[in-house]
């Protein structure tokens, strides 16, 4: 089945006024991501005060983070001979693994200027971002911009591209995975965060969404690299939190399964 994406990238236009539907999922994706945000905080009994500030360090952090992230691994050569074009992020043009290095330092910063434990709030912080970057998958779609590679028999036309035949749709095939793995990581936080170990939910965010990243990724066109090398920028980007992240789960196994032979050879 072939469907055809002929959908205007601009949601309203009026004058010097004009709203995108990328900057629309993009704020609701936030949006909801502050509420799921304010959900643990109170589970948890935690500071409003802290969220609040927390909020504004971490979207400083996610949009500097994703735009510089696609400026560097993506289009430096374009950016750095039209530097005007930099602010232009209404456009797209946000990088993932640049978001997740953005605010993983603004979270940093902000646990030392309040004098914060970094592990104390990491957790819960993962929980909404899958939704946030979910929408913005959407939001790509209807941009028609990270399209995939040219399928066969079924697909989307992304006709604002110029083109009469289908791709696979890899900005949906990404939303889906974080829709999944939002479902995952709150379905277990609900009911089992007083069992699991401290960066627990943190590294199994990192390991579902960069693993599920590097399959899509074989799908997607315009990796920013030659044709002939194997992997794309975004998948060589995932090797060292997929890495990172099975280190974590393999230690906190190894402890398990260490403790539970002490305490039999104490018995």
């Amino acid at each position: 089945m072939i469907f055809v994406n002929d959908i205007n990238p601009e949601l309203f236009s009026y004058g010097f006024i004009n709203i995108r539907w990328y900057g629309g999922f993009f704020l609701i994706g936030i949006i909801l991501n502050y509420l799921i945000l304010r959900w643990t905080f109170k589970k948890n009994k935690f500071p409003f005060e802290d969220l609040d500030s927390l909020v504004i360090y971490l979207f400083i952090g996610l949009i500097l983070g994703a735009r510089f992230g696609h400026i560097i691994f993506y289009e430096p050569e374009y950016y750095f001979e039209h530097p005007t074009q930099i602010l232009k992020i209404w456009n797209g043009g946000l990088a993932s693994h640049g978001a997740a290095i953005g605010l993983f330092i603004t979270y940093l910063i902000w646990t030392i200027v309040h004098k914060t434990n970094f592990k104390k709030y990491v957790d819960i912080l993962v929980l909404g971002m899958p939704i946030t970057a979910m929408f913005v998958r959407i939001g790509n779609f209807f941009n028609s911009e990270i399209v995939g590679i040219k399928s066969e028999g079924w697909g989307v036309v992304f006709k604002k591209l110029g083109e009469d035949f289908p791709r696979y749709p890899v900005q949906l095939f990404e939303a889906v995975l974080n829709f999944v793995i939002f479902f995952v990581l709150f379905f277990l936080y609900k009911k089992y965060s007083k069992k699991t170990p401290q960066l627990f939910y943190l590294f199994l965010y990192i390991l579902l969404y960069f693993a599920g990243r590097f399959i899509i990724e074989f799908w997607k066109d315009l990796h920013g690299l030659p044709a002939e090398f194997p992997l794309s920028t975004g998948q060589i980007l995932s090797i060292l939190p997929i890495v990172l992240a099975l280190g974590y789960f393999g230690m906190i196994t190894f402890e398990k399964y260490y403790s539970k032979n002490k305490k039999k050879c104490r018995g």
